[in-house]
């Protein structure tokens, strides 16, 4: 293997595990939106519901005054026709008043249906607020814990992220350059060894001029099918490494 590989397969190891580290707290985030995203939901749920049912009390409170003014006009009715002395006069006041106390009787209606379906909303603004108390009351310590977990991320991250700067220090800048380019493009391991004549990356086989170059080590070797940097290492030297356990896993599927 080429020496200036080595740094850089130490920082590609580093790398990986920062990767999943970042995918961990990405996933553990939108655990986090998603719990309150379904709070605020219900938030709006209970706001929309406290509106109709506000709604409702006004347009109650609108016919029970519309109702009065009936009441009123009867009265005032009935006290005109108990002066007229005109049978048409009375006649007329008669089928006003038989007018009016319809239109009473139904405004009382669309009231008394108006109540019943204030009570129904008002139960289910009850149930929707006590939803809210126990979702946020539930979800308090996973919160906690979600949180807990990114703060551990976060040093983990911090800890991997200086040891890297330290290795970097001692690192070709050509190489390690070129690594950073591919491993920004595929956000995977880059720098693989070959096996039995295959890419260890792609697993598409590689001419025998290939594997002799990759063997002399002299210069870096690219695959020429998914761009990754080759290099020959055997596998006990391997062991412990991110390529070993993607090796073991893929062994393991095999059986």
């Amino acid at each position: 293997m080429q020496e200036s590989l080595r740094p850089i397969l130490e920082i590609q190891e580093l790398d990986i595990k920062m990767i999943r580290l970042m995918r961990l707290k990405k996933q553990r985030q939108k655990e986090l939106e998603q719990i309150e995203s379904l709070k605020s939901e219900l938030r709006d749920q209970l706001e929309d519901k406290r509106r109709a049912v506000q709604a409702i009390s006004e347009e109650i409170l609108h016919l029970e005054q519309k109702v009065a003014s009936l009441k009123e006009k009867i009265k005032s009715l009935e006290g005109k026709q108990s002066s007229v002395k005109k049978v048409e006069e009375f006649n007329a006041l008669t089928q006003e008043m038989t007018a009016s106390e319809r239109e009473r009787i139904l405004l009382e209606q669309q009231i008394s249906n108006l109540v019943d379906k204030r009570v129904t909303e008002e139960e289910i603004l009850e149930k929707i607020s006590q939803s809210l108390i126990s979702s946020d009351a539930n979800s308090k310590e996973v919160e906690n814990e979600i949180r807990s977990s990114i703060e551990k991320i976060n040093e983990e991250g911090y800890a991997l992220r200086k040891e890297r700067d330290d290795i970097v220090k001692t690192a070709n800048t050509e190489v390690l350059k070129i690594y950073e380019r591919l491993l920004k493009n595929k956000k995977d391991i880059v720098i693989v060894p070959i096996e039995n004549r295959t890419c260890s990356g792609c697993h598409i086989a590689l001419t025998a001029q290939h594997e002799n170059l990759v063997r002399k080590g002299s210069n870096l070797v690219f695959c020429e099918h998914c761009s990754r940097i080759h290099y020959w290492q055997e596998s006990e030297a391997l062991e412990g490494s991110v390529v070993a356990t993607k090796r073991r896993r893929r062994k393991a599927m095999a059986t």
